[in-house]
């Protein structure tokens, strides 16, 4: 059954602000207004998300190093008796930086999705991200005192690039403690039927990816202090029949503080600005129940059913500001160079 007492997980896309204009992103940041509160509307949502007890807090985005204040909410949270994280692109991290987020106890996480130029800035869509995220990767590396890993989204254009993370990349970061690769969710641009014709994994490519083997061949490739975690991502699909999956244990929370129904879904319940997390959690608890929910994921198999239920929730639940930024988004053309 679904808990009761609130998230385990809580991740907060602080702004939709970004320097990246990634092929598959989920909150299309850098194509829509950043809706990043103040600072001290930041502090009333962190608190309201600190008395739902979480384990996790997540701040994401956007690009969460671009919100002035974001280590002091990461020391809010880590001061509270939750573990934060700052996620980030790489792209503005500067050595100034550095200090700030060694005094917020969080841990930084760099996404890389591929092992070269090439594959990673067409990923992420702008030459030099590579670069970037390879030198904030060494500013860690070289301080020291911040915990950091790598995240890395997993679609048919990088699939097959993978092992080189283990053999090219994690060696040149001696600190660098865990990799993490998670198969790309049908949500936001990556909810368009011709991003899923082309980069969506197959369902057999999940099944391989998913499998013990798959990762036990990617461990043996890494150093042996570098964690290398597979996930499919399947959990936050929110099937009706997998109330023990991890979308239902993690609320997330909008740069406003609005709060979605669901993990990864449009459509939000309330705003944490305004009232408890707790009532809000109850909301989401709603959600999953409610009839449309339920026949829309009931029927879901196989990954072209998830992206169609997908679509489905977004544009049924969505705002009407919801349904024309889906409604204008533009056909995924694959371009040379990928693979």
């Amino acid at each position: 059954m679904a808990p009761s007492s609130g998230p385990k997980v809580v991740v907060w896309d602080t702004t939709y602000a970004c320097p990246l204009r990634c092929v598959h992103c989920y909150s299309e940041s850098g194509r829509r207004p950043h809706r990043q509160l103040s600072p001290e509307d930041m502090v009333t949502v962190v608190d309201r998300i600190i008395e739902l007890r979480p384990s996790l807090v997540d701040l994401t985005g956007g690009e969460p190093l671009l919100v002035n204040g974001i280590t002091d909410i990461a020391a809010r949270i880590r001061d509270a008796g939750s573990s934060p994280a700052i996620y980030t692109g790489g792209w503005p991290l500067r050595a100034s930086m550095l200090p700030a987020l060694a005094r917020c106890g969080s841990r930084v996480i760099v996404s890389v999705d591929g092992p070269d130029a090439a594959t990673h800035d067409r990923i992420r869509g702008r030459a030099g991200s590579f670069d970037r995220a390879m030198a904030a990767l060494s500013m860690l590396d070289a301080d020291g005192s911040i915990p950091f890993g790598i995240d890395s989204t997993v679609m048919r254009g990088n699939i097959d690039a993978l092992p080189r993370f283990c053999t090219e990349i994690a060696p040149r970061f001696p600190r660098l403690r865990r990799i993490s690769f998670k198969g790309v969710a049908p949500v936001g641009l990556a909810s368009r039927m011709s991003f899923a014709d082309a980069e969506l994994l197959t369902d057999e490519q999940i099944a391989e990816f998913g499998s013990p083997e798959f990762a036990g061949r990617l461990r043996a490739l890494a150093p042996d202090t570098v964690h290398i975690d597979v996930e499919t991502n399947l959990g936050i699909r929110m099937l009706p029949s997998a109330r023990d999956a991890s979308g239902f244990e993690t609320m997330f929370v909008e740069p406003d503080g609005d709060v979605r129904g669901m993990t990864v879904y449009e459509g939000t319940v309330g705003s944490l600005l305004r009232e408890p997390g707790s009532v809000l959690w109850q909301r989401c608890m709603q959600r999953w129940d409610d009839p449309f929910v339920v026949e829309a994921l009931s029927s879901v198999r196989t990954m072209r059913d998830w992206s169609v239920a997908a679509r489905r929730i977004d544009y049924h639940f969505g705002s009407p500001e919801v349904r024309a930024r889906i409604d204008a988004r533009p056909e995924y053309l694959v371009t040379a160079g990928r693979g």
